[in-house]
């Protein structure tokens, strides 16, 4: 669950160290005063898009900290140690800063990570219900999308999605190969003759440095030998030859050495320096032993180097790139081969097509399951949302042929009375009958999630009196198993709430800020009263806070 945020200059926030208790809570406060802030806070901290004008007024930069629990369930501890990001606690702790400008930096476990890690991580700690989300309900893709979660259908559905990618590419392949078999034929041929070409040079690009390095060698042979020569005189060979001179007068410092001791660090380095001198003596005999004019080898390097330039001078590479275009045509090439056999490439379809249908259709029988259980479910809630006799179902549609979903889509169909029949959700519902059937779903689909923290964000708009008690027990039922945090306006779901706070705005050295307030429980009174009653809050209104609280008011 979610045990601490962090909130410093975000939006008219400028300091909040916030504490969060385990059950249902309930987040209250007047229209304007920044109830919505700390879930948009969360919301990036969880890997949300960010924006500059989320930096408070004169302040460089936002900064957002969140700490939660490590889920029992162990997948997402799996998915740190794999990402290397586990830091052995119990604990994850995710971190965001935004500048002025707009961009953002973030840390997980104290390690600098992509927004995406950030983002894939949040999905396992929490899970964020807008106040418009019933709206998205609307949108087919988005119905499909939440059956496949409720299920936990949802790998098994990307799977299939991606099946569904490869027996596509194979029929568009197939169907180039029937209608463009003339044209391929010609492209084929053109390639065969071109990776036999670079076949048949056999180059390979290591060979290409030693040749230059050869002939640069060769050309220079006759230089090389005279060069050496001339060394070789300076070094031994001459009248004033280095090496000798070198020696008689190492023997000569040596002689002073036995009757002055000051001269043995100058002995020490003229003898290194005649041991170096008599090892360049004969690394340089060595090199020119080596060294000999051979015009035949020479042009023999000449032909290939020519052979080289020219080929890669032909298909417009450098030499080095031209076992890369081998490789390259080979390829292209062996696809052009598949493609120009129609009869192959379709044996290849039909066992793509094979593949997709034997997973689509197993995801069908499981979708199918998922939705009459969801539906019963849903229906269920409805009954005591003030919607008597209104009946909810997910209509499975057969698609032909199938899709990147499956063999289906899905539809939300509802009625508000039983003897009306069902009708797409889009068509029927009112404002009022959409914010309840839409959060009757999202309640029911959240039973089933593993997320540990589930927030909502007014989801309760549209709805008040009874149906709004009944919202509230809702949520405290499912604060039961998890942490729920639920911004509300409505007295009879705060009411319902095991602990409250509520969000006020201030003025502070002329500037408004936010300013978040743990609430006891006869301060709990006050503020269900004042959401009762409003401006005058009597009595009366505290008498009636209290019972729904469940407490005795004093005095």
């Amino acid at each position: 669950m979610l045990r601490h945020l962090s909130i410093r200059d975000f939006v008219i926030v400028d300091q909040l160290e916030l504490d969060f208790e385990a059950g249902f809570g309930a987040l209250t406060g007047e229209t304007g005063a920044g109830k919505s802030i700390l879930l948009d806070a969360l919301g990036l901290v969880l890997g949300g898009k960010a924006e500059s004008g989320v930096v408070r007024t004169g302040q460089a930069k936002a900064e957002i900290v969140a700490e939660f629990g490590l889920p029992e369930d162990g997948r997402l501890r799996d998915w740190l140690v794999e990402q290397e990001l586990d830091s052995g606690e119990d604990s994850v702790l995710m971190r965001r800063v935004i500048d002025s400008g707009g961009r953002s930096k973030t840390w997980l476990n104290g390690v600098p990570v992509a927004l995406a890690q950030m983002r894939a991580a949040g999905e396992w700690l929490a899970d964020i219900h807008g106040q418009h989300a019933h709206h998205a309900l609307l949108r087919t893709d988005a119905q499909l999308e939440l059956v496949d979660a409720h299920g936990a259908l949802s790998g098994r559905a990307a799977e299939v999605a991606e099946l569904y990618r490869s027996w596509s590419a194979l029929r568009r392949a197939r169907e180039a190969a029937e209608h463009g078999a003339l044209s391929t034929e010609r492209e084929r041929e053109l390639l065969a003759w071109q990776v036999s070409e670079l076949r048949e040079l056999a180059f390979d690009p290591q060979e290409w440095g030693a040749l230059n390095q050869e002939q640069t060698r060769l050309a220079h042979a006759a230089g090389l030998i005279a060069g050496s020569a001339e060394v070789l005189e300076g070094l031994a060979d001459g009248e004033y030859a280095l090496v000798s001179q070198l020696d008689r007068l190492l023997a000569r410092v040596t002689d002073m050495a036995q009757h002055d001791g000051q001269l043995a660090d100058v002995q020490e380095l003229l003898g290194g320096a005649s041991i170096q001198l008599d090892e360049a003596l004969h690394a340089m005999r060595r090199y020119r032993d080596r060294l000999d004019v051979d015009p035949a080898r020479l042009a023999e390097i000449d032909q290939r180097l020519q052979s080289v330039t020219g080929m890669a001078r032909k298909h417009k590479v450098a030499p080095e790139a031209l076992s890369d275009l081998l490789a390259d045509s080979v390829l292209r090439l062996e696809r052009l081969t598949r493609q120009a056999d129609p009869e192959a490439l379709a044996r290849e379809e039909s066992a793509a097509k094979a593949r997709f249908m034997a997973a689509a259709g197993q995801l069908s029988v499981e979708r199918r399951c998922v939705a009459d259980a969801l539906s019963a479910a849903v229906t269920d809630a409805m009954q005591s949302l003030a919607m008597a006799g209104a009946r909810f179902e997910v209509a499975v549609r057969p698609v032909e042929g199938g899709c990147a979903s499956g063999l289906e889509t899905v539809e939300f169909l509802v009625t508000a009375n039983a003897s009306q029949p069902l009708r797409s959700l889009a068509k029927v519902a009112s404002g009022g009958e959409l914010s309840r059937i839409g959060l009757a779903i999202q309640v029911i689909a959240s039973r089933n999630a593993a997320t540990p923290t589930l927030i909502f964000d007014e989801v309760d708009v549209g709805i008040g009196g009874r149906v709004a008690e009944i919202v509230g027990r809702l949520l405290k039922q499912l604060g039961g198993g998890r942490q729920v945090l639920c911004v509300t306006h409505l007295p009879q779901v705060a009411a319902q709430a095991d602990w409250q706070w509520t969000i006020s705005k201030e003025t502070r050295d002329g500037q408004t800020l936010s300013r978040v307030t743990g609430l006891r429980s006869s301060e709990r009174i006050e503020e269900i009263a004042r959401m009762l009653g409003g401006v005058h809050i009597t009595d009366t209104t505290r008498d009636h806070a209290a019972e729904m609280l469940g407490l005795q008011r004093a005095g």
